[in-house]
């Protein structure tokens, strides 16, 4: 289905946008191989930029496109979005027999005052039952001069305990954060990482269902011997130097518990322009 053919329909027929989830062929977590989940989760929180153009996600055309490509390749087991983009993908049949996890707190805008209030203002719990969708996911940066991240940590816990509830997974994304000169910069160091470990572990009543996404950093040992969670490894942002990045991906998928890669515009927008070749390389590290 087209771009234009989906316009149409979300005008026109908009019950069909429900029935194209309701009827996709689900997908399976694979057995005795890691994961590769594609991500486009940042356009909700006003995050845009990839590499050196701020505006690289804007055009949606273009992205569907990008992601649709990433998904038709060997390997890739899910995708990770917020509402308007699975709804998309899923009308374009381009989710059929995938994993499909919806991002949950987008309100934390990028380069807001209240960044670090994280509302939950993306998929609910409920939602992610009614849509027949595989879990959520959290974002949940932590900075200690900030009381909105407290806001964040304490709605981070309950979905948790919703998700798990519901029998879906809950994938966190722990960061330490901080302010400088207004922008929210992410702590990567390894110290940091174990620590934002300990915490997102921890939130909830259980953390059965549970799974942590997780930035590379130097000494992923430690950080791989810091939980029993399943722990994935995200992409981040666009590497000057993606030969070494993903060498760093194939050190850290050899380590226990690293379950897998979740990776976004380091697969979509590669600095070579070349989508499927980016995607072929990664799933190639598993």
């Amino acid at each position: 289905m087209s771009v234009a053919e989906i316009r149409e329909l979300r005008l026109h027929e908009p019950e069909r946008v429900a029935r194209a989830l309701a009827e996709r062929p689900p997908g399976r977590l694979p057995t005795g191989a890691k994961l590769m989940v594609i991500a486009a989760d940042h356009p909700a929180r006003g995050s845009l930029a990839a590499g050196s153009d701020p505006m690289a996600m804007g055009d949606r055309r273009e992205l569907l496109r990008r992601c649709a490509a990433a998904l038709a390749r060997p390997g890739v087991h899910g995708f990770l979005g917020t509402a308007d983009v699975v709804e998309d993908l899923a009308l374009m049949g381009a989710l059929d027999g995938k994993l499909v996890y919806g991002s949950m707190n987008r309100g934390g805008l990028r380069g807001a005052s209240y960044e670090m209030d994280d509302r939950f203002t993306g998929y609910t719990a409920r939602a992610v039952v009614d849509q027949g969708l595989d879990g959520g996911k959290m974002l949940l940066r932590l900075d200690p001069g900030d009381p909105g991240s407290l806001r964040t940590l304490e709605s981070a816990a309950r979905a948790v305990d919703e998700l798990a509830a519901a029998g879906r997974t809950a994938i966190v994304e722990p960061f330490l954060s901080h302010r400088v000169d207004g922008r929210t910069v992410n702590e990567l160091t390894t110290d940091a990482v174990v620590t934002s470990v300990a915490v997102a572990s921890g939130l909830g009543g259980t953390s059965a269902r549970t799974w942590l996404k997780l930035p590379l950093v130097p000494d992923m040992e430690a950080v791989a011997a810091a939980t029993t969670l399943p722990v994935l490894i995200l992409g981040g942002e666009v590497s000057p130097d993606a030969e070494a990045t993903a060498a760093g991906w194939a050190r850290a998928l050899r380590l226990p518990g690293i379950q897998g890669l979740v990776l976004g515009r380091s697969l979509l927008y590669p600095n070579d322009g070349d989508v499927e070749g980016a995607v072929d390389r990664a799933v190639g590290l598993l």
